[in-house]
């Protein structure tokens, strides 16, 4: 029997990647990353030079065509396979990604009038600027006693598809008013590909407050943040909610003419790439909590029945698994901060010797730092240098270190850094577990964990378990084509659902990372003082980080 394939397309925030893999065993065929020609972009438009204010973070729609025109391509060209062997194709995206589009579905920046508004792009996840929206929305919601909001730990948070589509409103209405709808990029993507406007259930649940019995809020819940808001969902947000696994339509001759691809080939709802990601790491179990190590950190646990958590992303019926409740947490800053490190603080020396040694910087960092014993730096770090998602889902908190002197290196700053990631991760599965919720089984996958040995055994130490890693270096992407399979069916070769999908396309390394008693010892100790200055600084105690951040933004609306 000729060989079946499915194609993975992950958008993550700097670069999109497509994954052809054999449905049958999970073998990856080929994989290519199209980097956004535009990036992130967080300083100034593209096009005219427009300054953007502080916690903006925009994207450019065209380069998610790009990573479709090059990318899909050439796996195709890499591979060698028979583009009639594709059988289905997923798509995953970093979330919530929000774009504003016309009737016909183009977004508005695409409009010539428009290319100097910034409200007129997309919002990246990370656009931090619809923080006051959020606050209201919570105040608003524990006010009118509204119960949807339980779901997602008591708290919306700036990144979200509500909060984002008012600060529109606000600062924008005459580009809200022109917009037909307010999509997430996944759904657009979904949409160029076959002509059918419909809405994930992944991402409508956990990003735009979707249930699948109950819907949207009430119109009076919209109507009491804002009365221009009363119609929201039925108008901005229209379009039917499809859970995952469905199909969504098949490639048109338009799209197959951009990807190479056949006609008619089956294309699945979109998913966010956590969630992706916890999937091409074979989570099908209650208990199973995977880590999507990245820019960002994801939390997805898989759980048997519904709770309220302190603090959480969401957790979604379906969300992850058709059939389990999909608990979502996370940390806004990972990868980036270790890269903000990297880029913005090591000292020029430690550039020279990493150079000399024919290191990267990151990997010479990381030698110097796993030399140092735990807590041998002196030193304790906050991980909010991107505010914090979870528990406290306050966009407007900073980062902390403390411990500095004149005689600390940028190895023992570096480390901190990664132990104050550590610290956020089991601040997080200690507050499901205070919640009723069990977390059995641990397993990281994504960039980190492949690229740093260092980051994962203190992550092992800090929370004394044991780590699994997913075999798959793309886990995103696998999750999407793994889904793609599962669109396509059996009648064509693919598979009857996601656990199916998962035994047949997953597997975990035989390496683990288990913790060591004695540096266990040394992190509670640590971890201790880190939930004081979490408590302290995280819950108003001292308001110190939020004063700094007011006066920054004043001053820099003087400066411009």
């Amino acid at each position: 029997m000729e060989k079946r394939y499915a194609i993975g397309i992950d958008y993550g925030t700097e670069s999109g990647r497509a994954l052809l893999v054999d449905v049958s065993t999970g073998e990856e065929a080929a994989s290519h990353v199209t980097p956004y020609p535009h990036g992130v972009i967080d300083e100034r438009l593209p096009d005219s030079g427009k300054l953007l204010e502080p916690d903006w973070a925009l994207q450019h729609p065209d380069d998610y065509m790009e990573v479709l025109r090059r990318s899909v391509p050439e796996v195709l060209r890499l591979s060698g396979i028979d583009p009639a062997q594709v059988i289905g194709v997923g798509i995953a995206f970093t979330a919530s990604t929000v774009l504003p589009v016309d009737s016909s579905g183009a977004p508005l920046c695409f409009q010539e009038a428009l290319r100097d508004e910034p409200h007129a792009y997309v919002k990246l996840w990370k656009h931090h600027a619809a923080q006051e929206e959020a606050s209201r929305i919570n105040e608003t919601a524990r006010r009118l006693g509204e119960t949807f909001l339980r779901r997602y730990g008591g708290k919306s948070s700036s990144e979200w598809m509500a909060a984002k589509a008012w600060q529109v409103l606000n600062e924008a209405p005459s580009v809200y008013g022109m917009a037909d709808r307010f999509i997430e990029a996944a759904d657009w993507i979904v949409e160029r590909l076959t002509g059918n406007p419909v809405r994930s259930g992944c991402a409508a649940g956990y990003k735009a407050f979707w249930h699948k019995r109950e819907g949207y809020p009430a119109r009076s819940f919209f109507r009491a943040l804002d009365p221009r808001l009363e119609r929201f969902a039925e108008t901005k947000l229209r379009g039917e909610v499809l859970p995952l696994g469905s199909k969504a339509g098949e490639l048109t001759e338009q799209a197959a003419a951009i990807t190479g691809l056949r006609p008619g080939t089956a294309v699945a709802v979109g998913i966010i790439d956590a969630h992706a990601g916890a999937v091409g790491a074979g989570a099908v179990r209650p208990g199973q909590m995977v880590m999507a190590m990245g820019t960002s950190l994801c939390h997805m646990l898989l759980g048997d029945k519904e709770v309220c958590v302190e603090g959480l992303c969401g957790v979604i019926e379906d969300g992850i698994i058709p059939g389990l409740y999909g608990y979502e947490a996370g940390q806004p800053a990972v990868g980036d901060l270790f890269g903000w490190f990297v880029e913005q603080a090591a000292p020029s020396y430690a550039k020279h010797a990493a150079a000399s040694e024919g290191l990267t910087l990151h990997g010479w960092l990381e030698r110097r730092a796993a030399e140092l014993r735990p807590g041998q730096h002196g030193l304790l770090a906050l991980d909010w240098w991107n505010g914090n998602r979870t528990v406290l889902v306050d966009a407007d908190l900073s980062g902390l270190i403390v411990g500095l002197t004149l005689q600390t290196r940028p190895e023992e700053i570096y480390r901190a850094l990664l132990e104050a990631t550590a610290f956020g991760t089991r601040k997080i599965i200690e507050t499901f577990e205070t919640s009723g919720m069990e977390v059995k089984e641990l397993i990281a996958c994504g960039g980190l964990p492949q690229r740093n040995r260092l980051l994962m055994q203190i992550y092992a130490d800090v929370m004394r378990r044991e780590i699994r890693i997913a075999d798959s270096t793309e886990t995103p992407a696998l999750g999407a084509a793994m889904f793609g399979a599962v669109a396509a069916g059996p009648a064509r070769g693919g598979c009857a659902g996601i656990t199916e999908a998962a035994e047949r396309m997953t597997r975990l390394r035989e390496e683990s990372y288990r913790p060591v008693e004695e540096h266990s010892d040394v992190y509670d100790e640590l971890y201790s003082e880190y939930n004081r200055l979490h408590e302290l600084l995280g819950r108003g105690g001292n308001d110190v980080m939020k004063t700094l951040k007011r006066m920054k933004r004043r001053l820099d609306r003087v400066n411009d």
